[in-house]
């Protein structure tokens, strides 16, 4: 019998077995034109690791489809022992976070630190509104809870429960109340959010030891944390489930309609759910019949939170007012003629500078893709 008629070995059956599947995986992290792609469970072979450095197909570029850490995707043409691929498709997504750019997440988990420094209830009230703004589900935790007496523990967990919170009490440095949050955790894709300083990174180290985040300390004088995650990236827990780190930051950004605003509040939904407004529009101020207007505490939160969301839409109102849809042109004999304006972003030609960097994108990921094969 001829040498090409030998059986083949276990592994080169079971790559050939692999590769005439569909390959899918999840996409943990995104570097320049690269993503690290996790492959999901029976699409690799086995002893061959199940992660793979994948570049984008050229097609995907073409059709303007991104490819965001999180994102759910589909393989073509695994190199097993480079470990490497090509993303061919990007499979729809159940959610989308802007700010990180996240794919598919299921939950934030909200960081605020008890002290050092010290919890500001009017900027937690800022970050819960925006957490509840991304229709995600919002858990909150609270670290070094070391620092504080069992007293004032008692007093903040009452009063957030009011707020309509149930905070998770923790200390990072003395292993306290992890095995509470755990759970909460497991078989989930969660963003850490929170103010810089305040302990995520630290949190993160202690959940996944593997991980060994950078870590910075609070600034003495303003009793402000220094920006120690740079880019977004989904690490799994021991337990299972993915946890994504994201840049602390201090004020975000609210840009809710004036309309939504009461709804990321549980308060106040808790007020809607009892008794109807008057008014389908009301904003909950002075507005008669309102059901939410009242005395619980987050109530002047509420109040300063819907001017900035009054301002911001009123700038938008006229940003899109002096964008004009029609101009004047001159004819002969001073006439003057009334005429469409053409979409700028459509029909103006591109300067050199943004073709130069279209180009050099291109170029590195058909180099990236050259790379691969």
């Amino acid at each position: 019998m001829g040498a090409d008629c030998q059986p083949q070995s276990l592994v080169e059956a079971t790559v050939q077995q692999v590769g005439a599947q569909r390959i899918t995986g999840t996409v943990l992290a995104v570097q320049a034109n690269y993503y690290f792609v996790r492959l999901d469970p029976g699409c690799y072979p086995p002893d061959m690791g199940d992660m793979l450095l994948c570049t984008r197909r050229s097609r995907l570029r073409k059709i303007g489809q991104q490819v965001w850490v999180g994102d759910r995707v589909e393989v073509e043409e695994p190199d097993w022992a480079g470990q490497r691929g090509a993303i061919a498709q990007v499979f729809p997504r159940r959610s989308e976070l802007d700010r990180p750019p996240i794919a598919n997440a299921d939950q934030i988990l909200l960081v605020f630190a008890l002290a050092e420094p010290a919890l500001d209830p009017f900027q937690l009230s800022r970050f819960l509104v925006k957490a509840e703004s991304t229709g995600l589900s919002v858990c909150l935790c609270l670290n070094k809870c070391d620092l504080l007496p069992e007293a004032e523990l008692v007093a903040w967990g009452d009063r957030l429960r009011q707020w309509g919170y149930s905070p998770l009490m923790v200390s990072v440095r003395e292993g306290l109340g992890l095995d509470q949050l755990v759970p909460h955790l497991a078989k989930q894709i969660t963003v850490v959010s929170g103010p810089s300083g305040v302990g995520k990174s630290s949190l993160l180290n202690a959940l996944i030891p593997a991980v060994d985040l950078r870590v910075g300390e609070v600034s003495g004088k303003l009793q402000r944390g220094r920006h120690t995650t740079r880019h977004v990236e989904l690490f799994e827990l021991p337990a299972g489930g993915l946890l994504a780190d994201s840049p602390g930051f201090n004020q975000p950004d609210l840009n809710c309609t004036p309309v939504e605003l009461a709804h990321y509040f549980p308060e106040a939904r808790q007020r809607m759910a009892q008794a109807a407004c008057q008014f389908s529009n009301c904003l909950h101020r002075e507005d008669p019949g309102c059901a939410v207007r009242g005395d619980w505490e987050r109530y002047e939160h509420y109040r300063i939170f819907l001017e900035e969301a009054i301002a911001h839409q009123e700038t938008q109102e006229r940003n899109r007012d002096a964008e004009a849809t029609t101009k004047q042109k001159s004819r002969q004999h001073g006439q003057t003629e009334i005429e469409p304006k053409l979409e700028r972003k459509k029909y103006r030609q591109p300067s050199r500078r943004v073709e130069k960097q279209r180009l050099r994108e291109w170029q590195a990921e058909v180099d990236a893709e050259n790379a691969l094969d």
